[in-house]
């Protein structure tokens, strides 16, 4: 590819020429002659190969080439100066960009009203996502690919901040064997069906929370599946409330009469990395997790 011929310096001119109704205006709104800014317009043309401006009477106008140009020139002009912009930001301390690792049981429109709010302050700096599943979070946090981490397990060595608790509610299609019983539940009527649990994402050390110990177990990699499964009818689960919304609106899942443990309530947990200084845009996105974690809205 061939070296711009054009600087972004030439393009912000032209800019001015157009903003500002002539060459002159814009020789004043830059504070140089106007035979610089006439040069710089003619020399453009001339790199170009198509002309940008005519003269119509009196006045410059663009030609339709030069239109298009334009147009495009301002986005060119716009990423240059949030470049520089986000260069200078590094140089004061800026993070380019916070590493984010969230456990999948964490409600989905509580990340995206802090990730939004989080957005006009950015100044550039870019989020990576990722979910993870129990001691997958963990394992994250501990190798140090991330910043911040959502995660319902305790993890040793750390201080986190206590997040709402997620509410995880016992389910199965009403058609399932279990609610044709009608009556109350016990742990011993949940063993003789298959449950559908969740794969933890970790590998060092998986753990099976939420497993009854039933005799059939089928494992799922994501939240999604396991409420999709069970609301077509194959076996029960414990899944967060929040992501059964729809099904539950729809009939296709319904609660298990457990005469314990119909629901249980999980606190999460925010933690940083304790091992380099947090940056001032991590600290933000922080506290604007922990700040719209705080309602009860899923």
């Amino acid at each position: 590819m061939k070296a711009p011929r054009v600087t972004l310096e030439q393009w912000r001119t032209l800019q001015a020429v157009v903003d500002n109704g002539g060459f002159a205006q814009a020789a004043e709104a830059l504070h140089r002659s106007q035979s610089s800014i006439s040069y710089t317009v003619a020399r453009m043309q001339e790199q170009l190969g198509v002309p940008l401006l005519e003269i119509e009477g009196r006045k410059a106008v663009l030609t339709e080439a030069g239109a298009a140009l334009l147009r495009r020139s301002r986005q060119l002009v716009k990423q240059a100066s949030q470049l520089e912009q986000l260069a200078w930001n590094m140089d004061q301390g800026w993070e380019a960009e916070v590493q984010l690792v969230v456990d999948a049981a964490y409600p989905t429109g509580r990340l995206a009203r802090a990730l939004q709010s989080f957005m006009p302050l950015s100044q550039g700096c870019r989020v990576q996502l990722r979910e993870e599943v129990l001691s997958g979070v963990e394992e994250c946090l501990l190798s140090g690919s991330a910043d911040l981490a959502i995660s319902g397990i305790s993890i040793a060595g750390y201080l986190p901040q206590q997040l709402n608790a997620v509410e995880f509610v016992a389910v199965a299609n009403p058609n399932h064997p279990l609610h044709q019983l009608q009556r109350q539940l016990t742990h011993a009527d949940l063993e003789n069906h298959l449950q559908v649990v969740i794969r933890d994402s970790g590998r060092r050390q998986p753990r099976d929370s939420g497993w009854l110990g039933a005799e059939q177990r089928w494992t799922v990699a994501s939240l999604g599946t396991a409420a999709e499964l069970v609301a077509s009818g194959l076996g029960f689960a414990w899944l967060p409330n929040h992501e059964i919304v729809r099904q539950m609106a729809d009939g296709l899942l319904k609660p298990l009469p457990l005469q314990q443990g119909a629901s249980r309530s999980h606190f999460l947990y925010l933690y940083a990395n304790k091992d380099r200084p947090l940056g001032p845009a991590t600290r933000i996105l922080a506290d604007l997790i922990i700040e719209h974690s705080m309602t009860d809205e899923a």
